[in-house]
């Protein structure tokens, strides 16, 4: 009865399979079950156990699956199969289920059985299924054969994602089968293999590797009934490796995956027996890998040697940023060599690794030692990346070496954290003290971890957490000036100025006995004791010898005085108010080897070489808070034995220098005599130095405490340092935050550019009183100056660039070949010295710095190997043709002639030259569009073209004070001109700072032919006053204006004869407009005096009269606003429209010019026709005063009282046509006394005013009074309140702009009363005056002043004219005698 139940639960679920009747997701066939029947566990799953007896029943039930079905067979999802012995019709009934239900994905096999038939079928069927997306094989004995076939139909099958093998021993072949199907199969997603030999994962995760396959692996086993455990795994998601236990080959054979594999990020091998063999395999993946962020070596047993092949591969890998070895076996030499790749041996030397983050290393089998320490000490002090260090359970490192550990840190800026945890002796007070001590320096150590150490035990390490918190906290900021207080300086500088031979280093050396030994620097006592090896083998060049006087450093700059080190001084001048003083020292003789004395001309001119140099380089110094302080040397004077006249001649002619430079710098009143080679003879020398020295620094500015202390500090740092020159900004920062509390970052959440601000400003203190040479972008400080500029750059003066194959390079010198000459430099050459001494520094370093000082210039700045150029090395191109480039007709030649102001006293220094050479080539090279400009250089001169213009910049004169720049264009004249003004000249002016230059214009004769200097000496023109000249003329004669050239001659023979050219073709457009605009903006002053009604004047009158109406009309509103802008837009279009031509400006001109002259003429007929009831007009109005000097006549403009020796002279009034009257003899005025300034004094004004306004516009010519301008001009220019005007009377121009600031309106109301006081006092004062001198009558008058009384037959009025008008205009008038 219960058979037949069973029976028909089977038929039930065929029949239901058939009838479609079950939705069925899920179905689970169970084999030789006890009974059968079915399980239906949810609405979609269903479970089938099936008897031995009912076997046909299976495959009868895979026969019903697998006929074909309308919609519910595709919801079948999962098909699990549970001790199933597979025959071959089973199989091809399962292929066609698997065939008709496209849905099914997962297939599981439990405790099958397959034979060799079954599972090729089997394997057949996985190569055409597309559906299917995981199959799980457990404990069902396919061995590596199926393993085989299934690896087979996995290389043709593209939509498996994940197979499982459990409990099955495929074996290492069946292994390799698989990892064949890995290096095809892209999609299988995860692999999970359960194996009884560990053997099994090598193949399949090498493959996983070396294929990069994104493919989840997991490998276990349970080898020889032990307990199961995974022995790799790796998980794409997270990018991690974790092999677990491998044998030595499969550790090799991983390892080697690894090389190019970019999947892997993490590699964890912890506990993984790893031998020597292994570790050189791991170096090569180190070197090739780049993708490895972590790798985790734990306790894998390496030594020594592992671990060198480790560190290896550190040298090239750029990825890796965590690395963890504790529990390992390696020694001191293990640590050595791990932490050599991120350490640095040299200042030069570049870190290997830059990439390593994290190190952890100990245990308590390693052995760090004596070497290991010593490593991470050099570890600690030289590397700059790695954030994290660990020593872990160390038992070999004693207590001490803890300490000095930490005593190391305090320099240390990157490492983050610290771990010291397990480590036996990290005990005692002392370790303790010196943790607080370098958290108090060091601020950026976040974290330490001392867990499980005696110190943490014993709870001692809460002060030291406390403090990390503190280093937290940020502290309270400060102003980052004011908090660093002023001292006055204690460091002087003595610069011995003087010719080769003069005996400087001699006296030098005299001087330094002069000092007590006993107060001399240890540096300086080795010095004195090794000087003659030094003077064996030292160069020529600048010197620096330092003494102490109490606690005053005075160090002596001992300048060179061959020709060729004379460009290098420039650089050596203080600056900024640095504590100094010179000494000029020049020989009596000018040889010391014979007896021939110099003449006082020739020490003379010595003297004042190096007094101009002084004063050039004072006035180009930013701060100047004292005048140089000079003091005058005469060596070999014991070489004379009786006074001599040449003595008192040379005597003399210091004494004019003297008074020459007073104003210029402090002379010392006493010339000091002396033989050079005595103590005794230069005591009073040392004396007035180190009186002097005591004296300038109470004078000077004061600097910052920080420097005075930094001085001593950085000598104790050099004393350390094998008395290395330089110094690294990074080594600055470090002395910084150890020596000096104040320069210290406190806190890790310190704004620590506010602190570096700081520091830099101490740098640049420490430059300017000349302690070092520092430059903020560079990165090092030069501490010994000497040195630099000395020897380094002494080296490349004495350079003979003819060996450098000039002629094929153009004077350029490669990089390789200076910097071999650079680092010939930084080689010491005295015996004994180490080769440290300068191994701080390179050659590329000291390009670098001489870039910046623009002592070179690179040929092509974008290639790091460059040529480069060095103007101060240039010879001088002799006997080479000049000639231009261009030789059309139609070329435009100008030039501009730059000269010192006061070449008497100050000129272009040696190094002005060289340093404009670079200067104007890196302002080309800057320019956005360069045209195809090029650069040539030679000693004294620079080639440019640039846009079709060549220019020649030449430095000319005896001690080169002046500069031409001559120009070639087939531009126009403007064009060129303008490249000149915008480009040659701002360098040269930013070049000689502090030095006024005055610009002319050269002869374009001169230009075109290229005459020789010496021949141009008088071919130029100031530019000033030509535009002065114009401003002098009226409109119509500007554009014509002729400038003439006076011939020159060469011991009779003609070079340029005489000759004119026009004022246009000497000036730029630019000129002429900045000098019409001038004129415009005075004339609109002008109109406002004479009350010219504003909507009367020609459109041509002055741009502002328009533009201050059109403001005056803006609303203030935004729609006013908006229309005002609108009308300013429209009238500047209106004056650029205008300013095109500049004829046309011109014109415009004219045209106001007129008007005025118009208004002038009838102003002066009005105070000619004035008042004609004072006594009837029988004395002439227009008077004025001439005072002769110097057999030229002077016009009076104020009168003063005293004053003495005039001639009262009377103008012709005819009307219109005012003017001085030829030949008049006047009327002298002995002195003038207080009543007649009080009659005259106002009139003058009125008369001036009048006078003035004809000077602006040039009426002045047609009034006579032309010879008078130029000695107006001198008397009152000063006064004047127009620019513009070369000739005008100062206080009365000063008066006119005052009455326009006035209004119109005060002076139309007020003026008229005004003037009828001032004439009718004046005029009064004239009849008064004549009668005083019998000169009443017209007769008297006529003889004296050429002049007649006559009435105007149109309006009867009263007029006196001369004797020329009498007779031009006899129709007009009819004469009236007194």
């Amino acid at each position: 009865m219960a058979s037949n139940q069973t029976l028909k639960e089977l038929q039930w679920v065929q029949q239901a399979i058939k009838s479609e009747a079950l939705n069925l997701q899920s179905i689970s066939f169970y084999l030789s079950q006890p009974t059968s029947g079915c399980y239906q566990e949810t609405d979609n799953s269903i479970s089938i156990n099936i008897s031995k007896e009912n076997l046909p029943f299976f495959s009868l039930l895979l026969t019903t699956l697998a006929a074909p079905r309308s919609t519910n067979s595709s919801s079948l999802r999962n098909l699990e199969f549970h001790r199933v012995e597979w025959d071959s019709q089973h199989v091809r009934n399962l292929g066609t289920l698997l065939g008709n239900n496209q849905n099914v994905q997962q297939v599981v096999f439990r405790r099958n059985r397959f034979n060799g038939k079954s599972l090729l079928e089997l394997s057949d069927i996985l190569k055409t299924n597309k559906v299917i997306k995981e199959i799980m094989l457990s404990e069902s004995g396919i061995g590596s054969v199926g393993a085989g076939l299934i690896a087979s139909a996995l290389m043709v099958n593209d939509s498996l994602e994940e197979l499982q093998i459990w409990e099955d021993s495929i074996g290492s072949r069946g292994a390799e089968e698989l990892s064949k199907m890995i290096e095809v199969n892209s999609t299988l997603k995860l692999l999970t293999i359960f194996d009884s030999n560990a053997i099994t994962a090598t193949p399949l995760i090498s493959s996983v590797l070396a294929r990069n396959r994104r493919m989840e692996v997991h490998v276990w086993s349970g080898e020889n009934g032990d307990k199961s455990s995974k022995v790799v795994e790796f998980v794409p998601e997270n990018n991690t490796l974790r092999i677990y236990k491998l044998n030595l080959s499969g550790t090799c054979r991983v390892t080697c995956s690894l090389g190019m594999n970019f999947t892997v990020k993490l590699l964890d091998m912890t506990g993984v027996k790893l031998k020597s063999r292994c570790a050189k395999e791991f170096r090569w993946v180190l070197e090739q890998n780049q993708t490895l962020k972590e790798v985790n070596l734990s306790r894998t047993c390496l030594k020594d040697k592992g671990i060198v092949y480790v560190a290896a591969g550190l040298f090239k890998n750029r990825s890796l940023q965590t690395l963890h070895l504790s529990g390992n076996l390696f020694s001191g030499i293990g640590v050595e060599h791990l932490l050599c790749p991120l350490s640095r041996f040299s200042a030069l030397q570049m870190q290997a690794n830059t990439t390593l983050t994290c190190v952890t290393f100990g245990g308590g089998r390693t052995r760090i030692g004596r070497d290991g320490l010593a490593a991470i000490i050099q570890f600690l002090i030289t590397n700059e990346t790695v954030r994290k260090l660990g020593i872990h359970d160390d038992e070999s490192l004693r207590s001490d070496d803890f300490v000095k550990i930490f005593k190391n840190l305090e320099k240390n800026a990157s490492l983050k954290c610290l771990s010291l945890q397990g480590c036996k002796r990290v005990e005692g007070e002392t370790l303790l003290q010196t943790i607080m001590e370098t958290l108090q320096i060091n601020p950026w150590i976040e974290d330490i971890d001392l867990s499980r150490t005696p110190l943490h035990n014993s709870g001692m390490t809460r002060g030291i957490y406390q403090r990390l918190g503190q280093n937290e906290k940020t502290e309270p900021e400060m102003d980052l000036v004011k908090d660093m207080p002023l001292t006055e300086p204690k460091s002087c500088r003595v610069f011995f100025c003087g010719q080769e031979c003069a005996g400087k280093t001699t006296l030098c050396h005299s001087i330094s006995q002069n000092f007590s030994a006993s107060s001399l620097p240890y540096f300086d006592q080795v010095r004195t004791i090794v000087n003659p090896v030094e003077q064996a083998v030292k160069t020529a060049g600048m010197k620096i010898k330092t003494f102490k006087d109490e606690d005053t450093r005075i160090s002596i700059w001992n300048l060179a005085g061959q020709h060729e080190f004379l460009s290098l001084h420039d650089l050596m001048f203080p600056g900024h108010g640095s504590a100094s003083f010179f000494i000029i020292i020049s020989s009596l003789f000018r040889k010391p080897s014979n007896k021939e004395p110099k003449s006082s001309t020739e020490i003379e001119e010595d003297l004042q070489y190096w007094l101009r140099f002084i004063v050039s380089n004072s006035k180009r110094a930013i701060q100047q808070c004292m005048l140089p302080s000079v003091a005058v040397v005469l060596t070999h004077f014991d070489k004379i034995n009786q006074p001599s006249p040449n003595l008192q001649h040379t005597v003399d002619s210091i004494q004019r220098l003297r008074d020459k430079f007073q104003g210029y710098v402090e002379f010392y009143p006493t010339v000091f005599t002396v033989d050079a080679r005595s103590s005794a003879s230069v005591s009073k020398l040392t004396h007035h130095i180190r009186k002097t020295s005591k004296t300038i620094l109470q004078r000077v500015p004061r600097v910052y405490q920080l420097c005075n202390d930094l001085i001593q500090i950085l000598s104790d740092w050099r004393s350390e340092n094998y008395n290395k020159p330089a110094m690294k900004w990074k080594e600055f920062g470090e002395l910084c935050q150890v020596k000096v509390p104040s320069l210290r970052i406190r806190s890790r959440n310190d704004n620590k550019e506010r602190v570096e601000m700081k520091r830099r400003a101490i740098a640049t203190c420490l430059h300017h009183i000349g302690e070092v040479i520092y430059f903020d972008e560079l990165g090092f400080l030069i501490l010994d100056c000497e040195w630099f500029c000395g020897e380094a750059l002494g080296q490349l003066i004495k350079l003979n660039v003819r060996k450098q194959h000039s002629s094929e390079n153009n004077g350029f010198v490669s990089r390789k070949e200076l910097e071999k000459i650079l680092r010939g430099s930084l080689q010491s050459p005295i015996p004994g010295m180490g080769s440290k001494v300068f191994e701080n520094l390179d050659a590329s370093d000291l390009v670098r710095m001489m870039l910046k000082l623009e002592l070179c210039y690179e040929q092509d700045p974008s290639d790091p190997n460059s040529l480069l150029l060095i103007p101060s090395i240039l010879e001088e191109g002799r006997g080479k043709p000049q000639k231009w480039q261009l030789s059309m007709q139609d070329c435009v030649y100008a030039g501009r002639h730059l000269e010192c102001d006061d070449s008497s006293h100050m000129f272009l220094t040696p190094g002005f030259f060289p340093r404009l050479q670079v200067h104007l080539h890196n302002r080309l090279e800057a320019l956005k569009d360069q045209h195809g400009a090029t650069y040539s250089l030679e000693k004294y001169l620079i080639l440019i073209s640039i846009n079709g213009i060549y220019i020649r910049v030449e430095l000319g004169g005896q001690l080169g004070y002046y500069i031409d720049v001559l120009a070639c264009s087939t531009k126009n004249l403007t064009e060129t001109l303008r490249v000149i003004n915008q480009l040659i000249i701002p360098a040269i002016q930013s070049i000689c700072h502090g030095i006024t230059l005055t610009e002319n214009v050269i002869r374009p004769e001169c230009v075109r032919k290229l005459t020789p200097p010496r021949y141009r000496k008088t071919q130029f023109a100031s530019l000033q006053q030509l535009k002065q000249a114009l401003l002098s003329l009226p409109a119509d004669g500007m554009y014509d204006y002729q400038h003439t050239w006076s011939p020159v001659l060469d011991s009779g023979r003609p070079i340029l004869q005489d000759g004119f050219d026009f004022a246009r073709d000497l000036l730029s457009d630019d000129d002429f407009r900045e000098v019409l605009h001038r004129r415009y903006h005075d004339l609109y002053n002008l109109s406002l005096e004479l009350q010219v009604p504003p909507e009367n004047n020609p459109e041509g009158q002055g741009q502002s009269v328009t533009m201050i109406d059109e403001a005056a009309k803006v609303e203030p509103t935004f729609g006013g606003i908006a229309k005002g802008v609108e009308a300013v837009l429209e009238r500047l279009k209106i004056i650029e429209q205008e300013i095109r031509d500049l004829k046309q400006e011109i014109q415009g001109l004219r045209y106001y010019e007129h008007r005025l002259l118009l208004e002038l003429h009838r102003k002066v007929n009005h105070l000619a026709t004035f008042n004609v009831q004072v006594e009837e007009r029988k004395v002439p109005n227009m008077i004025y005063f001439v005072k002769t000097e110097n057999y030229t006549r002077r016009l009076v403009t104020t009168m003063l009282s005293g004053m003495n020796a005039l001639r009262l002279h009377m103008l012709c009034e005819f009307r219109g046509q005012m003017h001085v009257v030829e030949d008049q003899m006047g009327c002298e005025i002995m002195q003038v006394d207080n009543a007649a300034v009080k009659s005259l004094a106002p009139y003058m004004k009125k008369f001036m005013t009048l006078v003035t306004l004809a000077l602006k516009i040039g009426a002045h010519l047609a009034a006579g009074m032309g010879q008078m301008i130029p000695d107006l001009s001198k008397e009152v220019a000063h006064l004047a309140g127009s620019s513009v005007l070369y000739g005008a009377a100062g206080a009365t121009a000063a008066g006119v702009v005052g009455a326009a600031a006035i209004g119109s309106r005060n002076r139309s109301r007020e003026g008229s009363r005004d003037i009828q006081q001032d004439l009718r006092a004046a005029q009064q004062w004239v009849v008064d005056f004549l009668r005083e001198r019998s000169c009443s009558s017209g007769k008297d008058i006529a003889e004296k002043f050429g002049l007649w009384r006559v009435r105007y037959r149109d309006n009867g009025q009263i007029a006196w004219i001369c004797r020329r008008h009498m007779y031009a205009r006899s129709a007009e008038i009819i004469e009236v005698p007194v």
